[in-house]
């Protein structure tokens, strides 16, 4: 890529922040970032903000950003997260070039580092267990007491750590804990451990390490040899800055980066827990991480979301240190916005109700003009077949209406899209009274949907014709969860999934669809905004739907002004 994209952002505290930096010439004018994602799980929207303010400040000071995997847990991680995460990153618009990075990359060197604090008497081998090291630490309001093994020499810490890299230790026997204050108001410096023993595969480097760093030691060192200049990171890890400053200054290294750290993206109905996500993926919840319900940006995707539409999204929340809750009504307010003007509009039938126009000549078809897209010119026009039988919306009749219900019901005119203007003149009926079919007739001089003698008719319907439309599947979504605010909720998170966040609707679509492929986006006429999924067959579309019509945050923006 040439060029990242712009990503519209007020200014805020963090680029105040570097444009100081840049203006006293700290770092030789440098700017450098990083996007260190953990490939344990899928990219979600919540990262898409990390995403944009990682490589969009960079752009915005002539610097670079790196992509790093910080892949110091094997237990988890695998290259299909890789892919994943170097894919979505991609789509939302941004590139590394050739500065992408792995933790895994660093080993023998996080190695060294270890061996150094434990020289400079900042490290030591602890045999306590898990729990033990748990029941040492105290509490928020008590002191932590120091372990029996704090005292070993700097040469038997080095042997034994040597020993540890061999494996002549089980799983869980020793860890490398650094030596800073077991009295620290501060939990996260009452002797941190820095590496443990695990015998697991590693996706990259395979059996040739049993000893991994913990992320608190690795992901500061990794910083420092990158050369990074202002590690952004999300609030959680403010009280992990004495430690990631505290590593950097006892190794003396060259480069001592600076954190800055910023409120995270919540959504309302949305978790955000790559744990709670994994779980609804393995469980069978959700169809896989790219299911349309989910947040992560492969399921956004595959839903008709445009990285456009996230990009100004996540630039209208800014960066704070406040935590908050965006509304998900916004986040499909600048979805729909984006798709008004590229989508084109087409013609579908959720709930099909025939009509006969009793007057038409059967078996022949009048190709009427349509136009792609209003919002842009270019986008031309197309052919839409009308002949004597139609499908309209059963919603679109009424037997007896009331005021001001202006569509179609017996005796009454309304107009077609791009077509002509039709009036019911009867009304077909099953044995158990339900309505079955329409019998209208048409005006042929009201073709294109104007009347030459001027009279006015206030309803226009969407149709398709019977004798072309094509059946298809409309995905309707919903909020995966009931809750507005799911992470707040008592109850096991699984227990507050939404039961109707999918259902799935039988339609009946112009014939112009059966050119649509996986990932075309087209505005169904009065309904929604929907994307072609790959579950499609040349014999079967299936549609997602992207979001309603229905602009809820705009109605909420002009109701407060």
């Amino acid at each position: 890529m040439d060029k990242e994209p712009t990503v519209t952002a007020p200014p805020d505290f963090i680029r105040a922040i570097v444009a100081n930096d840049v203006k006293n010439n700290k770092n030789n004018g440098a700017v450098v970032t990083r996007f260190p994602p953990e490939p344990n799980g899928y990219l979600h929207i919540g990262h898409a903000k990390a995403i944009c303010l990682d490589f969009g400040i960079a752009a915005e000071f002539n610097g670079i950003t790196h992509l790093r995997m910080d892949d110091t847990n094997p237990t988890k991680e695998d290259v299909e997260y890789v892919e994943s995460i170097k894919r979505d990153v991609r789509w939302l618009g941004f590139d590394w070039n050739d500065k992408l990075f792995f933790a895994s990359d660093y080993y023998e060197k996080l190695y060294e580092c270890a061996v150094e604090l434990i020289k400079r008497g900042k490290a030591y081998v602890c045999d306590l267990s898990t729990d033990e090291i748990r029941e040492y630490r105290g509490t928020l309001t008590a002191p932590g007491r120091e372990s029996p093994y704090r005292v070993r020499s700097i040469e038997e810490n080095l042997d034994l750590f040597a020993r540890m890299r061999n494996g002549e230790f089980e799983d869980g026997a020793k860890t490398l804990r650094a030596k800073i204050d077991m009295a620290s108001p501060n939990m996260h410096m009452r002797d941190p451990a820095i590496y443990r023993i695990r015998r697991e595969h590693h996706y990259r480097t395979g059996d040739n390490w049993c000893i991994y760093p913990m992320y608190d030691f690795a992901h500061c060192i990794s910083d420092s040899i990158e050369g990074i200049t202002h590690s952004i990171c999300t609030l959680e890890f403010e009280i992990h800055r004495p430690l990631y400053d505290w590593f950097l200054d006892e190794l003396e290294m060259p480069c001592h980066p600076q954190q800055i750290e910023f409120a995270r993206l919540n959504l309302t109905y949305t978790v955000m827990s790559k744990r709670k996500l994994l779980t609804l993926v393995k469980d069978g919840y959700v169809n896989g991480w790219d299911d349309p319900r989910m947040p992560t940006l492969s399921g956004m995707r595959r839903r008709g979301y445009t990285p456009e539409a996230i990009r100004a999204f996540v630039g209208s929340t800014g960066a704070t240190k406040t935590n908050s809750v965006s509304d998900l009504n916004l986040l499909e307010h600048f979805q729909r916005d984006d798709l008004n003007k590229r989508a084109s509009r087409v013609m579908a039938v959720m709930n099909p109700l025939k009509v006969v126009i009793t007057n038409f000549p059967e078996g022949e078809t009048d190709d009427l003009d349509a136009v792609n897209n209003p919002e842009d010119e270019s986008a031309g026009s197309r052919k839409v077949p009308f002949s004597r039988e139609l499908y309209i919306e059963q919603d679109d009749f009424m037997e007896d209406p009331p005021k001001k219900y202006f569509r179609l019901a017996p005796g009454r005119e309304v107009r077609l899209r791009y077509g002509y203007f039709i009036k019911c003149e009867e009304v077909v009926k099953d044995g158990n009274g339900a309505i079955v079919e329409l019998r209208c007739t048409y005006d042929p001089a009201t073709r294109g949907g104007t009347s030459p003698d001027g009279r006015k008719v206030k309803g226009t319907i969407h149709w398709v014709s019977a004798a072309h439309a094509l059946k298809a599947d409309a995905r309707l979504f919903a909020p995966l969860f009931a809750l507005e605010n799911p992470a707040e909720s008592e109850l096991e998170f699984k227990d507050i999934l939404n039961p109707d966040s999918l259902q799935t609707v039988e339609c009946m679509i112009e014939p112009a669809l059966q050119k649509a492929v996986p990932g075309d986006v087209f505005q169904f006429e009065r309904i929604g905004y929907f994307c072609c999924d790959p579950d499609s067959t040349a014999e079967r579309k299936v549609f997602n739907r992207t979001v309603g019509l229905k602009d809820s945050w705009a109605k909420i923006q002009n109701k407060e002004a």
